[in-house]
């Protein structure tokens, strides 16, 4: 068995879906048809059970996706241990700037423990760019928030966090227990510059278009809230400056940390940082 054949058969017992599989797969469908039969020949039983309703795992495939996994991910190290032994393995990591998040500590010590001999650059980003570079091609994966423009780009979500309202201290809306981003309509928001990503400017905006200060970083939101008494939105755990105080926002979803690289980046760092990442985050 080939591991280019097995990637092929891993993709579609995940999508169950030989179309979704083969664009996940950058191909088209009818090759990804022919390795997959091809396979079922070399193995010797039938891997997917395909009707009308879909595509299912038999119980050989079944068998063979546990095993697979296992091979590609062994795979996955022998290439890493053998470009860090030749001196060439780095990644360059994408972050949002003023990231305190215990979440990224605990990433950083496992995946020091994983490849003590990679070399990991970190390019911080403000706040104009949720790729952190990676739409760009500066990085090669990005440990950022969404929601951003996905296109080309493949985003596991880690972690949900609660978003409140930043306020003045003395602000009449700061007594209450939670507000809503129609109690904020008449005030003025601070906001991210013209060509900031839509959907990431929405979302930071409450879903309305905003007048107010332009802003770049955390500190600086924070400092036209403090000078102006503009309003915006940030993370409810965050520790506001002296003077500034957080209100829960209600009818606002989540903002969601996510971990974003290129569609069909099969770059073993890259593959290992995700999974890293998943797991430094569950806990």
């Amino acid at each position: 068995m080939e591991l280019r054949t097995l990637r092929y058969f891993v993709a579609v017992a995940e999508e169950l879906h030989f179309g979704r599989a083969a664009a996940r797969l950058h191909m088209s469908q009818p090759p990804l048809s022919r390795a997959i039969k091809q396979l079922e020949t070399e193995v010797g039983a039938a891997l997917f059970d395909r009707s009308s309703a879909g595509v299912t795992l038999t119980p050989v495939g079944a068998v063979l996706l546990d095993e697979a996994r296992s091979l590609l991910d062994q795979a996955d190290r022998v290439r890493v241990r053998v470009a860090a032994a030749a001196g060439a393995a780095a990644l360059t990591v994408g972050m949002l700037g003023d990231s305190t998040d215990p979440g990224a500590s605990r990433l950083a010590d496992a995946y020091r423990r994983l490849h003590p001999r990679v070399e990991v650059r970190i390019r911080e980003a403000d706040l104009t760019d949720p790729t952190c570079g990676l739409h760009a091609g500066l990085v090669d994966v990005a440990l950022t928030r969404g929601p951003f423009d996905e296109t080309g780009l493949t985003v596991h979500a880690l972690r949900a966090d609660p978003v409140g309202a930043l306020l003045r201290a003395d602000d009449p809306l700061a007594r209450h227990g939670s507000v809503k981003p129609a109690d904020l309509a008449d005030r003025r928001w601070f906001r991210f510059p013209e060509g900031t990503d839509p959907r990431w400017q929405s979302y930071w905006n409450g879903g309305e278009p905003r007048e107010g200060p332009v802003v770049r970083a955390v500190r600086e939101c924070q400092q036209a809230v403090l000078w102006n008494g503009t309003v915006g939105m940030t993370l409810l755990n965050h520790e506001p400056a002296a003077g500034l105080t957080v209100v829960p926002l209600t009818d606002m979803p989540p903002s969601r940390v996510v971990v974003a690289w290129n569609e069909g980046d099969t770059n073993p760092l890259i593959r290992s940082f995700v999974q890293t990442a998943i797991a430094a985050y569950r806990h």
